[in-house]
């Protein structure tokens, strides 16, 4: 009887652990913001729905001339600038005037020559200036066509068995952090690089508003290959460290209100994250301002006031569900509180009234057993004094 009684208290503490303990965690791992701490820290979210994930490598490399789009202009005989029409950035058609040569044959006034474009580009260099010298090995203007060119990536040698032509690569250019482009791979580099250990991937990248400029840099994402139906979150959304990976979801029913939830991760990319495990369809993450909600607990609003203004009811201060031992916990507080500390002799809350009762039946019980408990037939013999008979 003894053991039974022991394991139901043992079960009684366990279960107001637990409770606690859950009710604690909810606390703690939930964030709630008025309206101006969603502002200030710019949240924005996005629904988890089931896409297709890219298996990428990443490389770097710069923007370049794509070959054969390139031109110089020169003179065939010697002289001087007698007139320079072509400016920097300047647009050109093929057959425009771009300088004229006057000869150094005689002649009043000497003959001139014109060089006109070679062909359809933008002027990217003018090396020459009026009353200049000129000489036939002299490069004086030099054109290229930019409506087409060549993203080189800097591909690491132990990737390059991956790379294939007519892959996709996702491209990011600095100076447009806001724009992916994409292009195909146009050629592979035939010879390595010793120095840098890498092999040229070479991309045709269309280039209609001629946003892109040669040496420009460039950041590449390879796509080897695709599955489809893969959960997966945006990079920016992916808290915490390798061992300890998290997100924060919007809570369905509070608003401005978000739960640190753990995740398992699977593959990663340049964009995305496989996740495994911790996440469903539909939940909302944060793909903006999470590493900020690490830090907004301290000015964040209680999770009893988002819960009790959400449901129009009061509830405890860990978030729970005011149930009837709770409430006598709060008046209990509010009496300590209002009494200078003398309430709390005067009531105790539920579980100590509880522990107390537990405890005075266990004395009892053990001076009782004390009491009925069984005597060795030694312990019951009674000494007798020896009387001699009388005779």
């Amino acid at each position: 009887m003894m053991n039974l009684f022991l394991k139901t208290l043992s079960l009684f503490f366990f279960v107001s652990f637990a409770s606690g303990q859950e009710d604690s965690k909810r606390t703690s791992n939930t964030v709630v913001l008025d309206d101006t701490g969603v502002k200030n820290l710019r949240i924005e979210t996005v629904e988890i729905e089931e896409t297709t994930f890219e298996k990428t490598i990443f490389a770097l490399g710069r923007i370049e001339v794509k070959p054969g789009s390139k031109a110089v202009v020169s003179s065939r005989i010697p002289g001087r600038a007698f007139s320079v029409l072509g400016l920097p950035d300047q647009e050109v058609e093929e057959g425009d005037e771009l300088v004229w040569v006057e000869s150094r044959q005689p002649g009043d006034p000497p003959p001139t020559v014109m060089l006109p474009a070679p062909m359809t580009g933008v002027i990217s260099k003018v090396d020459i200036a009026v009353g200049q010298p000129i000489t036939p090995d002299q490069s004086l203007i030099e054109i290229v066509d930019l409506n087409v060119v060549e993203a080189s990536a800097h591909v690491p040698e132990h990737l390059a068995s991956a790379l294939k032509k007519d892959q996709v690569a996702h491209i990011r250019v600095p100076g447009f952090p806001d724009r992916v482009f994409e292009a195909k791979l146009a050629h592979i580099g035939v010879y390595a690089d010793a120095e840098s250990n890498t092999v040229e991937a070479a991309f045709h990248l269309p280039n209609p508003d001629k946003l892109l400029r040669p040496g420009m840099r460039a950041e590449f994402s390879v796509v080897l290959e695709k599955r489809e139906g893969v959960v997966s979150i945006p990079r920016s959304a992916l808290q915490g460290e390798a061992s300890n990976r998290f997100v924060y979801v919007k809570d369905f029913d509070l608003p401005n209100a978000f739960v640190k939830t753990k995740v398992l991760v699977g593959e990663m990319n340049d964009r995305f994250v496989e996740i495994t495990n911790g996440l469903l369809p539909a939940d909302e993450v944060v793909i903006r301002g999470a590493y900020s909600l690490s830090f907004a607990g301290a000015s964040s609003v209680s999770l009893k006031e988002a819960l009790d203004a959400a449901h129009g009811h009061e509830h405890a201060a860990d978030g729970g569900e005011l149930t009837p031992e709770k409430k006598a916990e709060m008046e209990a507080a509010k009496k300590t509180a209002a009494g200078g500390g003398h309430a709390h002799e005067e009531e105790a809350g539920p579980m100590w009234m509880y522990l107390s009762i537990v405890l005075f039946a266990l004395l009892l019980i053990s001076l009782f057993s004390k009491k009925r408990g069984p005597v060795s037939g030694e312990e019951e013999t009674l000494v007798k004094p020896n009387k001699k008979k009388v005779h």
